[in-house]
C-alpha cells in the first residue's frame, strides 16, 4: 500500500545531512524524491565507512531516492532542472544564501516555471543579517544557539553534543514544514517559499527546557537548570537512567529498587520536598541502584512502571528487546554494497504505511530512466554524456 504522499514529486537539490534527511522523510511516506548531485557527489558519499561510493551516512539520509547527477553551471544541466522544475511538487536546497539565485533559480524563477511548486530552503542563519555569510556546519548552530551551553562539563564549560542535533532537528522541521505548506496547497492550489534556517530550528527545539531561565522578561528567580538535574546512575555492571518528577514516579522507583521506606516517605512525594532532603534519600537510592545489574534493574522498573531505562552501547541499542518488538532495525539490500541497516520511519500511519523506500542511489544511478521521464530520447542523453552535462550513466 502506497505511504502517505504517494504521488507527491521531490526535486532533492540539497547535500550533507538536514536537506537530504528532510527529503528522505518524505520519500519514506511514498514521495518520489529525485536527488540530483554535482559531478563530484554530494560531499557524505565519502564520510565514514564506505562501499564504494555508498557511506553509511549517505545511505542513511538519502534511501529511497533516484538519483541524477547534472552540472548545473551548464546551459544543458539548467534546462534539465527546469523540466524537473516544471513537473515537481517540492524542491529542496540547503546551499548558502544567493547560491540558487546564482544559478538561475531563485524562487520567482521557479514559480515561474510551475507557480504550485513549494520552494524550500534550509540555511544556516537565513537569508539576511550579520552572519548570512558565514558557512555553517551543526557544532556553529549548537555553539550560537546555545544548545553547547546546555551540555556543560564537570568544570563548568559548555561542550557538543557528539551527533548532529541541529542538522537533524532542522530535517525534521523542514519535513512538518512541507507537509504543512502541501495541506495548504491541497485546500487553496497555491505554491509557497518555505524557509528553515537551522539557527532557528536549533533555538526553538532547546527552548522549552533549556531556556526556561530566560522565558519571563520580568525574571522569576532562576530554577536549576534543567541539565543540572540530570545524570545517569552507576549500576553493578554499567548505569541506567532514572526520572522521579512526579510523585507516582518517585514511589514507583523507590519500590523498584527495594526501598520502600523512602516511597512512604511523604516528605520526598514533591520536588521541592527531594530537593531539600536529597542528602537524606539520594545516597540510599544511589547505593541501591549500584547494588543491581541493568538486567535486575529493568525487571523492578518494569514491574512497578518506573520511569528508567539502561544504558546501551551503540551495538547494543539495536539488539535491545523493546527495540527488537518495535522492528524499529531494519535491512535494506544495496546490491553489490551488501544488506545495510537503517532506523525505519517512525510514524506508523494505519491506513497509509510508510516504510523504507530502497536503497540509495549511487551517483547518477537512475540519470537514463529520470531524464527519459522528462522528454529525452537515448539520443539527446548520449550528447549530454558526451558534454559532460550528465554524469554516471
Amino acid at each position: 500500500m502506497a505511504g502517505p504522499l504517494a504521488g507527491i514529486k521531490v526535486v532533492d537539490l540539497s547535500q550533507i545531512v538536514s536537506g537530504p534527511m528532510a527529503a528522505t522523510m518524505l520519500a519514506d511516506q511514498g514521495a518520489e524524491v529525485i536527488k540530483v548531485e554535482s559531478p563530484g557527489g554530494d560531499p557524505v558519499r565519502t564520510l565514514g565507512p564506505a562501499k564504494g561510493d555508498l557511506s553509511a551516512m549517505f545511505i542513511a539520509v538519502n534511501r529511497g531516492k533516484q538519483g541524477l547527477s547534472i552540472d548545473l553551471k551548464s546551459d544543458g544541466g539548467r534546462a534539465i532542472l527546469e523540466r524537473l522544475i516544471a513537473g515537481a511538487d517540492v524542491i529542496i536546497d540547503n546551499f548558502r544564501p544567493g547560491t540558487m539565485d546564482r544559478l538561475g533559480f531563485s524562487y520567482d524563477r521557479c514559480r515561474a516555471l510551475n507557480p504550485r511548486i513549494i520552494y524550500a530552503a534550509i540555511t544556516g542563519f537565513g537569508t539576511e543579517g550579520p552572519y548570512t555569510n558565514i558557512r555553517v556546519y551543526d557544532p556553529v548552530i549548537q555553539a550560537v544557539s546555545g544548545l553547547a551551553a546546555t551540555q556543560v562539563d564537570g568544570d563548568g564549560r559548555p561542550s557538543l553534543v557528539r551527533t548532529l542535533i541541529a542538522d537533524k532537528v532542522t530535517a525534521v522541521t523542514m519535513a512538518q514544514a512541507i507537509t504543512a505548506a502541501l495541506f495548504h496547497r491541497e485546500r487553496t492550489g497555491e505554491g509557497q517559499r518555505v524557509d528553515v534556517a537551522m539557527i532557528d530550528a536549533a533555538m526553538a527545539f532547546n527552548w522549552p527546557e533549556g531556556m526556561y531561565n530566560h522565558s519571563f522578561v520580568e525574571p522569576e528567580p532562576p530554577f536549576p537548570e534543567y541539565g543540572s538535574m540530570s545524570r545517569l546512575w552507576p549500576c553493578a555492571d554499567g548505569q541506567v537512567a532514572v526520572g522521579m518528577m512526579q510523585p507516582v514516579e518517585f514511589i514507583a522507583l523507590a519500590n523498584a529498587v527495594g526501598l520502600p521506606e523512602l516511597a512512604a516517605d511523604k516528605r520526598l512525594h514533591g520536588v521541592g520536598g527531594r530537593m531539600k532532603y536529597r542528602d537524606e534519600w539520594a545516597p540510599k537510592l544511589a547505593a541501591a541502584i549500584k547494588s543491581r545489574t541493568k538486567a535486575e534493574l529493568m525487571a523492578g522498573f518494569i514491574a512497578e512502571g518506573a520511569v528508567g531505562g539502561r544504558v546501551n552501547t551503540c551495538a547494543e541499542a539495536v539488539d535491545d528487546p523493546q527495540v527488537v518488538h518495535n522492528d524499529v532495525v531494519i535491512a535494506i539490500d544495496h546490491g553489490a554494497a551488501g544488506q545495510v541497516r537503517a532506523a525505519r520511519a517512525p510514524a506508523i500511519f494505519s491506513t497509509t504505511p510508510a516504510a523504507a523506500s530502497g536503497p540509495a542511489p549511487r551517483l547518477g544511478e537512475h540519470g537514463a530512466a529520470v531524464l527519459r521521464s522528462l522528454g529525452y530520447d537515448d539520443a539527446a542523453i548520449a550528447a549530454m554524456v558526451a558534454d559532460k552535462v550528465v554524469f554516471g550513466v
